[in-house]
């Protein structure tokens, strides 16, 4: 059955308006397809809840392309900055080691100190939205992207300046032709904020990034080489920002379009956790998982992927499966959606799951709290998103503030 199986391109406007409408049409018929990438790779998406779970733990699924069957591979960013040695590429023991030396910083008790100072940066930066004149506003820029952007560079000890630089050379990432530019940018700026931080550490996760170097032991070690580092400080920013953005960003405009469902949750402020998970599954903020590829032939079903392939996990397909989650493109904040894979599953689990949890709760009762006759400013129709396969995110959400 693998021969016979057509090849779908991923580069349509179905797919980038909806990734999870675009991926059930596949879940019941081809469950496991062959499909072509943004850059033009072939490669394989998982859609099923049961098989996506499955694989997200598989060790016949690989994320070191030093592992590639037939013979070692590199990544491009190798040589667009150099910040391809980070959490995603790496399998054990390597990911071990740099999970085990980066994960405290962002434990679950860690990130709850951040509550407060996260709930003052909401607070005012929906200030600044007050004092607009104008009753129609972007939420992305005034509210979803600085939210995260601003906690994100407490956390890590980014300056303002630099926190700026971030936010302009990632509005040009979803640009295929700009992206070895901006990653160069961010590499040398990370670079640059790494070698003050060791020269001057201060009370920030870059400065233990920078304090476990350990150049000479490499993967026997117990630190970090200044590749890792340097690739750690890259994959913190680039994950743990547009993911966010996207959870606050979609997850508003979930909560506009089904009223009944807001306005149980204004009715109840204490649903707010269950919300936020709710709307991880319902959103969707990343699409797909990031690159695998199969160590030997992997049968899943009916097919059998070949040895040497990439592999793609339809995150937004699994939590979409009515065969684990009923009625599943209904938002519904009473169901019980802990058991979604929004942050992955296994070893890969998202480092920086308590750290989005607790800016969407934070974020979503304070917007709906400080406006609470705010609406879309246009027909969902008219939204558009972004070209990007990974991450789905809105390129602009206008809402009416009163």
């Amino acid at each position: 059955m693998t021969d016979a199986l057509p090849l779908i391109s991923l580069d349509q406007e179905s797919y980038f308006q909806s990734p999870a409408n675009f991926f059930a049409q596949f879940r019941e018929s081809q469950p496991v397809t062959p499909v072509r990438m943004l850059d033009g790779r072939r490669a394989w998406i998982i859609t099923r809840y049961a098989d996506a779970r499955a694989a997200l733990t598989d060790r016949r699924l690989a994320n070191d392309v030093r592992r590639w069957p037939g013979g070692s591979r590199s990544w491009p960013s190798e040589d667009a900055g150099g910040v391809h040695a980070h959490l995603l590429h790496n399998d054990p023991p390597v990911h071990s080691r740099m999970r085990r030396l980066v994960q405290k910083a962002l434990m679950p008790r860690n990130v709850a100190r951040l509550r407060t100072r996260t709930e003052e940066i909401a607070a005012d930066l929906l200030d600044q939205m007050s004092a607009v004149p104008s009753d129609v506003i972007d939420l992305l820029p005034a509210f979803a992207s600085q939210l995260p952007l601003t906690v994100l560079g407490e956390l890590l000890g980014i300056p303002p300046e630099g926190r700026g630089m971030i936010l302009a050379a990632l509005a040009a990432y979803d640009d295929p032709g700009e992206a070895n530019r901006v990653t160069r940018e961010l590499a040398a700026l990370f670079t640059d904020l790494l070698a003050a931080k060791r020269a001057v550490p201060a009370d920030d996760v870059l400065s233990v990034l920078a304090s476990v170097r350990d150049d000479g032991e490499g993967d026997a070690g117990e630190g970090l080489t200044s590749a890792e580092i340097l690739s750690l400080a890259f994959q913190l920013v680039m994950a743990g920002f547009d993911t966010t953005v996207n959870l606050i960003a979609s997850g508003t405009l979930a909560l506009l379009t089904n009223p009944e469902e807001l306005a149980k949750l204004r009715k109840t402020p204490a649903l707010i956790p269950a919300a936020v998970e709710e709307l991880l599954r319902f959103v969707n903020p990343v699409s797909h998982s990031s690159d695998r590829f199969t160590l030997e032939d992997l049968p899943i079903g009916d097919v059998v992927i070949p040895a040497g392939e990439w592999v793609f996990i339809a995150i937004s397909s699994g939590n979409r499966d009515p065969d684990r989650f009923p009625e599943p493109d209904l938002l519904d904040l009473g169901r019980e959606a802990t058991g979604h894979i929004a942050f992955g599953y296994g070893i890969h689990y998202c480092i920086g799951a308590p750290l989005a949890r607790m800016e969407g709760e934070v974020a979503l009762s304070a917007l709906l709290d400080r406006f609470p006759n705010l609406a879309l400013a246009v027909p969902p129709d008219q939204l558009r998103w972004r070209r990007n396969s990974l991450m789905h995110g809105l390129a602009a959400l206008p809402v009416r503030l009163r």
